[in-house]
């Protein structure tokens, strides 16, 4: 997976990204931070890899990035961790 930053302040990040399914798992879990004032993504074209955009009021756009990867990661843990016992 390719990852390039776009714009990078203090509370706003633009990041682009490959994986359509990356992106919009992360915009939902930056949606759920309280602090995440925007978290959307936007592609110009479907050929094009899209791009995420992260605005924060309180602690910075990449906290809210990486908290945002440590929950999927926990979710995920728990999901296949569920799976293997239901086998």
């Amino acid at each position: 997976m390719e990852i390039k930053i776009l714009k990078d302040e203090k509370q706003e990040l633009k990041v682009q990204i490959d994986n359509l399914t990356v992106v919009e798992l992360l915009r939902i879990y930056l949606n759920q931070d309280d602090s995440v004032k925007l978290g959307a993504w936007r592609r110009e074209h479907p050929t094009k890899a899209p791009i995420l955009h992260i605005k924060t009021s309180e602690k910075s756009a990449k906290k809210a990035l990486q908290d945002a990867i440590s929950r999927v990661e926990k979710d995920l843990a728990k999901y296949e961790s569920e799976f293997k016992k239901a086998k």
